[in-house]
């Protein structure tokens, strides 16, 4: 249903102007286009349509108004018009003409004619046509902007303006249709019967014919291109056809190398006492473990790990990152667990920059979940795969990471707290399962027991975040019901993003995958606040793999392990997930996480939705390019759906098989998958049959390589009923969405396109595209709406409809606002929103519940499937409701086949098996009458020859079609360009093969050219299409060309296909413009799914009419004698030419390998570009000299007016060997010469960089980064930005008068971005500083002015990094802001333009760049100290230089400014994903550079002074003779190096080489390191150009065998060394004589700025007094004094001229800037491992020629040397310490205490007190002091230790560990292990002031670590005070054991000499015994009283006792002893 509104026109406007209707109807509106400049009438001439749900009520309101449009202004209203629609409703149509009224209700004479359409359903008013009906709504929107996004051909360049030549209003004789209704006509084919409406002609005036000729040719220059070069086709001009898939080859599944580097920093707060922890990394199966560190709860371990990984990226993104906590791990036992840590590679993968910096880790243990935290675990993770590069954030200092809760490792947008939740996945039963076992077994059990089986065991495994559960198995079933759940126990949010269930067939040997389904948790939640937790099904999920039928050895087993796409059906699952989040607090909590399978219900039948029968169509129009291997066989097609149609393998009958109803119902939903209706069961009542495959037929030759089938006028169909669960809702939401998307991105492709070729008002495109997303919007939340309570409806359902819904409503709303503001200057980044928006459509698009399975095609030969083509259900489900209709449904559709699993990776899977025209249409059986109506018409049907009487509703068996068309198809074959080198010498030698329909022609070979220029007309005649001839014009199939390598043996070998669409001409229309003849266009190539070059070729379709061939147009024949019968492209087509010369400049060749074993000794390069080129010179020898003697020559040449069409430049190098042979060396194609094309300078712009104005007398930078270039139109920028002032001299003043209080200097961040940051500078007074100090009385004074002796070069660098990271945050802030403020702005929409200037005021300290960033009081001269001790913050000022974090090269455009390194390609390429081995097929570099130009070129430029005609274009060039340069390369450090060795360390050292020297610091290694400081510089004389190319490489250094390379860098030294922006030698940032800044340049500035002003030909500086200087006009400010080193100060003009300097790029012509002192950081890359940096290197090279005087010595940057400090500890006193002890004797509590401390480890140099025995208070004396002597670095805080990692260790390891100093009280005991009380670690540069009694010293000295002022030994030197004791008792909570009166003295080495003190109390200076209470010896004092005590009181019944007990034992022991004695005194009688 819908009502269509024709707006015809307005009359009676009064005045002159731009007018726009709004035309609204139940409160949606649609804007007209703007009709420019209209006088009294305005024609409209559009058509609106609203698709109405429910039906039109009388009494609704239609409303028009028609408004005067403004650009600037809100429109303003002329009149509204608005009516009832009781008539239309009833009649259906309504024209009528009526006046507007204005806004006070009164009539004017304005009147508008409008004609009105309803169209209902059922017919019963107005006319209803299916073409009408199919129409898209977004028709009339903004005409111009929005054109149609149908067309998909972009608006070319002078569109705007070339459109009045058609007169500006096309008349539209059909009602109905927007401005491109000519491209629609293939709809309008009315109903069922043929018959043909009278009162619509299907015909197109010829003024439709040229608007849609512009809109495909652009505008009517013969000349220009058109920009849709790959959406020329896959753009769709009627709805007949769908687009090609251009890509082929699947491109999952293929195996890639990822690494994954993971370094463990530290842990903190872990929960236990006393322990030794280890952190395991376990990533899959691969574990790795860090060194043990012993008794500490705050490890410091930094090491580094590295996993590789040689797997498919999903494999790779569902593995498990698990980092643990172990606690006493040793060799015997594995330790306890303490807790774990998990994600998924995906989730680290998709972080930005793939990577998680510095971030902690929150541990957790699996075994008790009411735990809580276990602590934390600080750690970097980074993914990365091939050409990913990580970038490193510098290491800056760590005091902001210590905020734990700040900085979690978590995504963005997962809460901080995550709790424990429940995932339960509920498994209830299965369908359609394959048979997984032979028959054989199966008959012999059948013999023996007599009972047939399913032959299949199935369960169901499901994985999740590393763990797996299964369930139970059951027995032989094709149709298991298991009703369990799995309940896995996991953090939500989960960090794992996929879960995989797995269907296996239990197998008594192993157990194989059935099929595999991932279920996407980011899919079915939503995180939103009003999102919805994790939810799904209960729904069917399907499952693809391998073919059914069943083989041991499957080669496609992969294929069921959910790797690749499946190639067919395997079966389905019901499932549904659901989340709980548990409360952990409750007691009756299970704290495993264990996984746990439980049985759950069985659920009713109607829960996954009403059983529906479906009915599938197909017809096969046309089958070609079957691949030749099968051509000998009969061929036929099959398509299943399901297991329905599956003849072969499809029918797994389960042994108890319940037959259908009669209804078609079914009684159980399993039946009906399993009974395939393809069986001839008779079903009775005229049931259909399913016929699913076409009759078998013998394929006919195309050509050499091809052949296809002859489906001429008989086309086969194929049809299948099928039953599923009827839940197309989702499909249909799902496909409005996809529409969306489609629409979305085609114009995107559109606005990128036009921006790429500079084309006009790219931003009108956005707007547009931005206009339609809304109204589509829009039309999802009118339609998606529906069907809320159908059955089968999950929860899922419900959330994402809700949350779709609102994203729906959100987007529209920004897209309506982002297109106010769509600006020319903003296109780019809007551009990347509206892609975000892409993003989002294409996610919310993806449904999670499966519904209908998906269609395979497989083409059979043989009865065995050979290849397959899998269509997805939703693009061809049929839905009343145009949107949500498949896009393919109802189409016909190019389908590519291709063959299955890993058949179909590389070369094989790029070969066409078979293309097919295929027209498919999937419905409910109940909507059949419509199957048809998308075909081509002309057909009769055949039906079944066995139908039963009346049966009319049969589908056909086949289409006969009685209507045929001829036509001549000419292909013009101009010319390709970048193919891919398919041959050894790496060129090609390329031809063409064009296919359409059956037939196929080849071009010429050319040969040795990687872009041939075939020039070639290939004319196909007779072509006969089937069809209606205005549907064939509108829609002609595709045409297919392949471009293949001819080789002399063996078969052509594919280069890459295009597909392309002809233009159509019957033979009733005029060859003429504006659509004949056909313009050139460049279609894409691909080769896989990679890109393979570009074809420029124009295709015609001309009909062959009653006249023959006569009636064509007339071809000319051959002209060109030489070729022979080759026809070349005629005039028209091919491109208007005009004379350009094109000048080289030849400077040298480097780097040249071997050719076919032998030496390149003299070689020589040709140019060749369109036929025409040049040679250089011959050199000699090429190992003497490289250069050319000859510099320039020139060639002319005929090119195409257009730059897009120019043909590519070759360049040639070839080796001249004895008796005239040649060899080719190499080659390099330029494909865009659109860079070397000159263009004059423009005199009237001689101010061009005044951009760089002034503000308060300081620059303002408007150019953004270091970009580089000397074109003006780098550097101007609208002039909306400058602050101007007026002409003249330009004062840039750098040191200002004291009395300036506050400057703001404003800093441009990035060329795009509007962002201005401003920096505050404060510059006090010394009062003011004085002040400030004297406020803070508690604190120590802050450190005094740095001394200058004590800074050197270490102190510039890392204030220089400190400086960088600043700018880094404050540019991220920057950003944010600009995102807040631009939210902002759209909030307060149409209010003025907020000023740039006022946008940003986030400090941030600039870096030093020829832009000083700070305030110039900053600037400090070296040696001149200014009157106030300058801070930055507490920081000293220190010259600063500039470090770069990427290499020199991409800053600086690679020095190409004016000389170019092309790389000379030779051998084949390599098919490895991209271009990823082309780096192996660089066989040498030519250096030069080229100049194109229009011939005649103006006299001015060649009338210059001193200008040279030999030298042409390129004035002022350096000779190139060999010059001797010393190189001076300094090396500061490595880091994140590649581990080399098994223990995961490296010791790295530096290797140089620079032509023949190779310097190797062998000796130097370095222990044990993988982030190694070198500090070193190396010096080398070389000469240029023999040895320009400098390898730095870092080796691992390895006691037996030969050291491994890690990696290395290429510096390519020569073009630096020509650079103009003077690459030799960085200019620092201040000019000083002496100290750690010293000059490094033996040239001053002042002879550098001579010698740049000479060489620009600009006058001398002038240097004025008072610190002036005058170049070019420009005045400049700066210091004029100096002092020396004896301090005197003298006049110089040096810092003047460094001034000017480090502003040269605004020296108009000549400028550009700079390269400032800097450090660049450069990628280390190892060739066994392309791509994947190895570690980065932080250098620089300096050069200095040797004609010049010597430089000065080298800098000295060795690594500073530790300083080495004794810290010496005395501890007083302790008190409040826990009583640990019960007294044995006393039963008093009382503790022995003893204090240890340690520095750097508890092995290393622990320290105890003596022991305070007894004491009863917690109260221990000791005057005890420890004595720690340890090396530090001051800048990098951190202690340096060496010591041997083992006992096997060769050598000693440099550590580098914070300085924490660790004090631990404890309880002696004699017998027994000590017990640990308590603890403090306090950090040796920031810990809490110690408190002054023991009562104000609380635990929150500990707690609140972050809120409290901390101070630092370092400066302090000498503390006392009181500290707590912490340990944390049974529930994790910290408490309280003791507190310590400690003092902490800090003394330099030298210090210590002079006073050295004992340890403990001993001499010299000892300390006084401690005075110890009475109690302690109690015993000694009065041993009386205590045992008076003992005796009376407590144990005085024990004593009694024991008293007597013992006289017993006496008087026994006497009795036995005495006894033998008397008995024999006895016995004798004596």
């Amino acid at each position: 249903m819908a009502l269509l509104v024709h707006l015809k026109k307005v009359s009676f406007l009064r005045g002159k102007g731009d007018r726009i209707a709004k035309v609204t109807f139940r409160g949606l509106s649609f804007y007209s286009r703007v009709v420019d400049n209209c006088d009294e009438e305005a024609h409209f001439n559009e058509t609106f349509r609203w698709p109405t749900g429910s039906k039109l009520d009388g009494n609704e309101i239609l409303e028009v108004q028609v408004l005067n449009y403004s650009k600037v202004f809100t429109n303003r209203l002329v009149g509204t018009f608005q009516m009832v629609l009781q008539k239309v409703a009833q009649d259906g149509h309504l024209e009528l003409t009526d006046t507007l009224v204005d806004d006070n209700n009164t009539a004017t004479k304005t009147s508008v004619t409008i004609e009105i359409k309803y169209q209902t359903l059922d017919g019963s008013a107005g006319m209803w046509s299916d073409g009408e009906f199919l129409d898209v709504p977004e028709d009339g929107t903004f005409s111009f902007e929005t054109d149609s996004l149908l067309s998909g051909q972009s608006h070319s360049s002078g569109m705007s303006a070339k459109r009045s030549l058609q007169g500006s209003i096309p008349t539209f004789r059909k009602a109905g249709k927007g401005v491109f209704s000519a491209m629609k006509l293939g709809k309008m084919k009315s109903s069922k019967d043929d018959h043909r409406r009278g009162d619509e002609p299907a015909v197109l005036d010829m003024e439709d014919l040229d608007r849609r000729a512009i809109r495909l040719a652009g505008p009517l220059d013969p000349d220009t291109i058109s920009l849709a070069s790959v959406t020329a086709v896959t753009t769709n001009v009627s709805n007949k056809r769908s687009k090609p898939d251009i890509k082929m080859e699947p491109s999952a599944g293929r195996p890639v190398d990822y690494q994954i580097s993971i370094t463990v920093i530290e842990a903190r707060q872990l929960v236990g006492l006393n322990m030794d922890p280890v952190v395991c990394v376990e990533i899959g199966d691969d574990k790795k473990y860090t060194s043990m560190k012993e008794s500490t709860n705050c490890p410091y371990y930094n090491e580094y790990f590295v996993f590789d990984f040689h797997v498919p990226p999903d494999v790779m993104f569902d593995k498990i990152i698990k980092l643990s906590v172990i606690h006493s791990k040793n060799l015997l036992r594995s330790g306890t667990l303490v807790g774990t840590f998990k994600l998924d590679v995906g989730t680290v993968y998709s972080q930005p920059e793939h990577q998680f910096y510095h971030k902690w880790a929150m541990m957790s243990d699996p075994d008790d979940i009411t735990a809580g935290c276990k602590g934390y675990i600080k750690c970097d993770i980074a993914v990365v795969g091939k050409g990913d590069t990580i970038k490193t954030p510098h290491k800056a200092n760590e005091t902001d990471e210590d905020d734990i809760e700040g900085n979690l490792l978590l995504p963005e947008g997962v809460p901080v707290e995550r709790q424990w939740a429940r995932f339960y996945v509920k498994i209830y039963r299965a369908e359609g399962l394959p048979k997984m076992n032979t028959n054989i077994m199966a008959n012999v059990k059948k013999a023996f027991i007599g009972e047939s089986r399913d032959l299949v065991d199935p369960y169901v495994q499901v994985q999740f975040a590393g763990q797996k559960g299964k369930t139970t198995v059951q027995k032989s079933s094709y149709e298991p019901i298991w009703n369990e759940q799995i309940i896995f126990t996991e953090m939500f949010p989960p960090l794992c993003k996929r879960m995989k269930v797995q269907i296996r067939d239990s197998d008594k040997v192993n157990d194989v995958a059935i099929g595999t389904h991932f279920i996407d948790l980011r899919k079915i939640c939503n995180e939103g606040d009003k999102g919805f937790l994790p939810t799904m099904g209960p729904a069917w999920v399907n499952m693809y793999g391998s073919t059914r039928q069943y083989t041991l050895m499957d080669e496609h087993q992969d294929l069921n392990e959910g790797l690749g796409e499946g190639v067919s059906f395997r079966a389905r699952l019901l499932v549904s997930v659901a989340v709980e989040i548990l409360d952990t607090t409750s007691t009756e909590i299970v704290s495993s996480t264990e996984v746990q399978v439980e049985s759950v219900s069985n659920i009713s039948e109607s829960a996954t939705g009403k059983i529906e029968e479906f009915f599938l169509f197909g017809s096969f129009l046309e089958a070609t390019m079957i691949d030749r291997k099968i051509g000998d066989k009969s061929i036929s097609f099959e398509v299943t759906i399901g297991n329905y149609g599956n003849q072969i393998d499809g029918v797994s009958k389960p042994s108890s098989a319940k037959k259908r109803k009669k209804d078609g119902e079914s009684e159980e939903e399993e039946s009906d998958l399993i009974q395939n209706s393809s069986e001839d069961e008779a079903e009775e009542e005229g049931e259909l049959l399913s016929v699913s495959s076409t009759p078998p037929l013998k394929p006919f030759i195309t050509d050499r390589n091809y052949f296809h089938l002859p489906y001429f006028e008989k086309k086969p169909c194929i049809y299948i009923k099928s039953w599923w669960q009827d839940q197309r809702r989702r499909l249909y939401n799902s496909n409005i969405m996809d529409k969306m998307a489609d629409k979305l991105e085609e114009g995107l492709n559109d606005v990128q396109e036009i921006i790429k070729t500079e084309t006009a008002f790219p931003e009108r495109r956005l707007r547009g595209v931005l206009e339609e997303l809304g109204a589509g919007c829009n039309r999802f939340m009118a339609l998606a709406n529906k069907d809320m309570n159908q059955a089968g409806r999950t929860r899922l359902d419900r959330e994402r409809l809700k949350s779709c819904m609102r994203e729906m409503d959100s987007m529209g709303q920004q897209a309506k606002q982002l297109r106010t503001q769509v600006k020319r200057n903003t296109i780019k980044e809007k551009l990347k929103l509206v892609q975000n928006f892409l993003q989002r459509l294409r996610f919310l698009a993806d449904e999670p519940q499966h519904s209908i399975p998906d269609i395979f095609i497989w083409m059979m030969s043989n009865n065995k499937r050979v290849a397959y083509a899998r269509v997805p259900s939703k693009d061809i489900l049929y839905s009343i409701v145009d949107e949500e209709t498949g896009k393919d449904c109802g189409k016909v559709k190019a389908a590519f086949l291709r063959l299955p699993g890993k058949k179909g990776f590389g070369p094989a899977g790029w070969t066409v098996q078979a293309k097919l025209e295929l027209y498919l249409w999937l419905g409910l059986n109940k909507q059949r009458k419509d199957f048809l109506c998308g075909l081509p018409n002309g057909f009769e049907e055949t039906k079944a020859a066995r139908t039963g009487p009346g049966l009319q509703s049969v589908p056909p068996i086949s289409l006969v079609y009685n209507m045929k068309q001829v036509f001549q198809l000419r292909a013009h074959m101009y010319q390709a360009r970048s193919l891919f080198a398919a041959d050894s010498s790496g060129l090609s030698d390329p031809f063409a093969r064009v296919f359409f329909s059956s037939h196929s022609q080849v071009t010429e070979v050319l040969s040795e050219t990687l872009c041939p220029t075939w020039d070639q007309l290939l004319v196909f005649d007779d072509v006969e299409l089937f069809g209606e001839a205005s549907e064939l014009r509108d829609d002609p199939p595709i045409i297919v060309v392949e471009i293949y390598d001819q080789d002399t043996v063996g078969k052509a070998e594919f280069i890459g296909r295009a597909f392309a669409k002809p233009i159509t001409k019957m033979c009733d229309e005029h060859y003429g413009p504006p659509r004949f003849p056909p313009q050139l266009e460049y279609y894409q190539l691909y080769r896989g799914n990679n890109t393979a070059g570009d074809l420029l070729a124009a295709f015609e379709l001309l009909q062959i009419g009653q006249a023959g061939k006569a009636g064509l147009p007339p071809i000319d024949g051959p002209t060109d004698p030489e070729r022979g019968p080759i026809l070349p492209v005629p005039l028209g087509i091919r491109p208007v030419l005009s004379r350009y010369r094109i000048e080289v400049l030849f400077w040298g060749l480097r780097g040249l390998k071997r050719v076919n074993l032998a030496l390149v000794d003299r070689p020589r390069v040709d140019i060749e570009c369109a036929g025409r080129g040049v040679q250089s010179a011959l050199i000699q020898n090429y190992k003497k000299n490289p250069n050319f003697s000859c510099l320039v020559k020139w060639f002319e040449v005929d090119l195409p007016e257009n730059e897009l069409l120019h043909p590519p430049l070759n360049i040639r190098v070839v080796d001249c060997r004895a008796f005239g042979r040649y060899t080719l060396v190499g080659s390099h194609a330029v494909t865009s010469l659109r860079r070397f094309i000159y263009s004059p300078p423009d005199k009237t712009s001689n101010n061009w960089a005044s951009a760089a104005k002034l503000m308060n007398g300081y620059m303002v930078l408007t150019n953004g980064g270091s970009r580089s270039g000397s074109s003006p139109s780098l550097y101007s920028r609208p002039p909306s930005r400058t602050l101007s002032r007026p002409a003249g001299d330009i004062l840039l003043s750098m040191d200002s008068e004291p009395s300036v209080r506050k400057m703001d200097t404003v800093v441009k961040l990035e060329a795009t971005s509007d962002a201005v940051v401003k920096v505050d500078m404060e510059v006090e007074n010394e009062k003011d500083k004085k002040k400030k100090k004297k406020k803070k009385k508690g604190e120590a004074e802050e450190e005094e002015e740095t001394d200058e002796s004590t800074l050197d070069w270490w102190s510039k660098y890392f204030a220089s990094i400190e400086t960088h990271m600043e700018i880094l945050k404050a540019q991220e802030a920057a950003q944010a802001e600009a995102e807040e403020r631009e939210d902002l702005e759209i909030a307060a929409e149409g209010a003025d333009l907020i000023h740039p200037d006022d946008l940003l005021t986030k400090g941030s300290k600039g870096r030093d760049k020829g832009r000083d960033r700070r305030g110039p009081k900053d600037r400090k001269k070296a040696g001149h100290v200014m009157e106030g001790p300058e801070k930055r913050g507490p920081r000293p000022r220190v010259d600063e230089l500039l470090v770069y974090n990427q290499e020199l090269e991409d800053e600086y455009g690679n020095f190409e400014d004016w000389l170019h390194t092309f790389n000379l390609y030779r051998g084949k390429a390599g098919d490895d994903d991209e271009r990823a081995l082309d780096d192996d097929r660089i066989v040498g570099r030519f250096k030069g550079s080229l100049c194109m130009y229009k011939v005649p070129l103006s006299e001015e430029i060649t009338r210059d002074a001193g200008f040279d005609p030999n030298m042409g274009m390129f004035q002022s060039i350096p000779h190139n003779d060999p010059i001797n340069v010393l190189v001076r390369v300094y090396v500061v450090r490595a880091t994140d190096l590649h581990p080399a060795d098994i223990n995961g360390k490296a010791d790295p050292y530096i290797v140089i080489k620079l032509g023949k020297s190779d310097f190797r610091d062998k000796e130097n290694y370095i222990s044990k390191q993988l982030n190694p400081v070198f500090g070193k510089s190396f010096d080398i004389e070389a000469t240029f150009p023999m040895e320009s190319m400098l390898t730095v490489s870092v080796y691992d250094w390895d006691l037996v065998g030969t050291d491994d390379l890690i990696g290395e860098t290429k510096i390519d030294l020569e073009n630096r060394f020509y650079s103009k922006h003077r690459a030799t030698c960085g200019i620092s940032s201040t000019y000083s004589v002496n100290g750690y800044n010293v000059w490094r340049d033996p040239m001053k500035p002042s002879q550098i700025l001579a010698k740049l002003c000479k060489e620009g030909k600009l006058e001398a500086p002038q240097y004025g007094p008072g610190g002036k200087v005058k170049v070019a006009n420009r005045i400049f400010f700066g210091a004029a004094e100096i002092e020396d080193e004896s301090g005197m100060k003298r006049q110089t003009e040096e810092h003047l001229a460094l001034t000017v300097l480090r502003h040269w790029e605004e020296i108009p012509r000549v400028g550009c800037p700079l390269i400032p002192e800097h450090v660049e950081t450069r990628p280390l890359l190892n060739p066994d491992k392309p791509g994947i940096e190895q570690g980065r290197i932080e250098m620089w090279v300096d050069m200095f020629s040797m004609d010049m005087p010597a430089p000065g010595p080298a800098i000295d940057i060795s690594p500073r040397k530790p300083k080495r400090y004794d810290l010496r500890v005395i501890i007083w006193n302790t008190d409040e310490v826990i009583l640990e002890d019960d007294d044995y004797f006393t039963g008093e509590k009382s503790s022995d205490i003893f204090v240890r401390g340690w520095l750097k480890g508890q092995q290393e140099d622990k320290q105890d007190t003596d022991v305070h025995y007894h004491s009863l208070t917690g109260e221990g004396n000791f005057n005890w002091r420890f004595v720690y002597p340890f090396e530090y670095l001051m800048a990098e805080e951190k202690i340096v230790i060496s010591k041997k990692e083992s006992m096997f260790s060769w050598d000693e390891t440099e550590y580098k560990i914070p300085a924490r100093l660790t004090l631990q009280v404890w309880d002696a005991d004699h017998f027994s292990a000590d017990d640990f009380l308590g603890a403090i670690e306090l950090d040796l540069n920031r810990f809490p002031r110690g408190a002054k009694t023991a009562k104000q010293c609380s635990i929150n000295m500990v707690r609140k670590e972050l809120q409290l002022p901390t101070i630092s030994i370092f400066k302090q030197k000498r503390v006392k005070g009181w500290w707590p004791f912490v340990a944390r008792d049974e529930n994790d909570e910290i408490e309280l054991t003791g507190k310590v009166e400690a003092e902490l003295h800090l003394m330099t080495a030298e210090e210590a000499e002079k006073s050295p003190v004992g340890l403990g109390r001993n001499e010299p200076d000892p300390l006084e015994k401690p005075n110890r209470p009475d109690t302690t010896f109690l015993w000694f004092l009065s041993p009386l009283k205590a045992i008076r005590y003992l005796i009376c009181n407590r144990y005085k019944w024990l004593i009694i006792k024991m008293v007597l007990a013992t006289l017993l034992l006496i008087m026994l022991g006497l009795f036995l002893y005495s006894m033998p004695g008397y008995l024999v005194k006895k016995m004798l009688g004596a």
